[in-house]
């Protein structure tokens, strides 16, 4: 048995390529790292790496991080500017027994240190989404944070062995230093291959507060199926936050158990996620809250040709 779960259409090409590896029998901690390193290099994908929106003070600042199921071990970053790859640092870091987690000019200075190369992360084609973004937004007295589409991959190979990684450029127009739910364990990802992983996108400030990755690898553990375990999480922390707190943003997550069965929950109108397996063929399935339960589908020709065309759009500036 192998497999792979992904957050977002964004991940298909990383999948595609990865999922090829692991049917390959080849170990799972590359095959999730190269899936997310190709969504970071590709400069359309506006939430993370290389061409990632910007704070509020013009700077890319990155999250990424990886787990390995096996060894519990991890590595994460936060707020890396201008380095390649993310999550390649994240691994690496997964390697050392402390310091594993490494923010702002300490995770620069390490990478750099370990041979990472040097990147500017800020392109044209960002700083014009910028402008746009603040015209529709704080030029009109509205909030701008919007914009958190983490990708968060999980990977099963033929050997039992299980990881996960994530990567993002975090809340767009957020503050310098802000960190969200995606570099910090048992919150953006989780990975145990006794039983399961997870990994989750939306705001970070309110993930963190269900430890929602954690949780649904927790209840796989005692017996629920992905699908329960995604459900039951993402639902029971919306109506705590709803409340106790008086809101929830967006909560979705993905989560796939160690016999290849995969889970989805949303409370959006919309999440897209990517998914392949030993029994299932490459799909990209969209997914929606229906009665406290998430229901999803294979997308057709025409929402694929859709997505194709938003992301490539020229970018309208007065």
């Amino acid at each position: 048995m192998w497999g792979m779960i992904a957050t977002w259409r964004m991940a298909l090409e990383g999948v595609t390529g990865s999922a090829s590896a692991l049917a390959a029998g080849q170990p799972v901690a590359s095959a999730v790292v190269e899936a997310v390193a190709a969504v970071e290099d590709f400069p359309l994908y506006k939430s993370v790496g290389y061409g990632g929106l910007p704070t509020e003070n013009g700077e890319v600042e990155l999250d990424a991080a990886y787990m390995d199921g096996d060894t519990l071990a991890f590595g994460a970053v936060g707020n890396l500017v201008d380095i390649a790859n993310p999550v390649r640092v994240a691994h690496a870091l997964s390697r050392q027994r402390y310091n594993s987690l490494l923010v702002g000019q300490g995770a620069r200075e390490w990478a750099l240190s370990q041979g990472f190369a040097e990147k500017t992360m800020l392109t044209d084609r960002a700083m014009q989404h910028y402008r746009k973004r603040c015209r529709e937004t704080l030029d009109k007295g509205l909030s701008p944070y919007d914009g958190h589409d983490t990708v968060g991959i999980i990977g099963l190979d033929k050997q039992g062995s299980m990881s996960v990684a994530t990567s993002t450029s975090g809340l767009f127009m957020k503050k310098r230093g802000r960190l969200g739910d995606s570099p910090i364990i048992g919150s953006g990802f989780y990975c145990d291959s006794e039983s399961g992983a997870a990994t989750a996108t939306g705001v970070g400030e309110d993930l963190m507060k269900g430890c929602t990755s954690y949780e649904i690898v927790r209840r796989m553990a005692q017996g629920m199926t992905p699908q329960q375990a995604a459900d039951s999480v993402v639902y029971e922390l919306e109506d705590k936050l709803m409340s106790r707190f008086g809101r929830a943003g967006d909560l979705s997550v993905v989560c796939m158990n160690n016999k290849g069965e995969f889970g989805a929950a949303t409370n959006i109108k919309t999440f897209s996620f990517v998914v392949a397996t030993a029994r299932q063929p490459l799909t990209v399935f969209r997914a929606e809250r229906l009665h406290e339960k998430t229901h999803y589908q294979p997308v057709d020709e025409t929402w694929m040709q859709a997505y194709t065309a938003r992301i490539r759009a020229p970018i309208e500036e007065e």
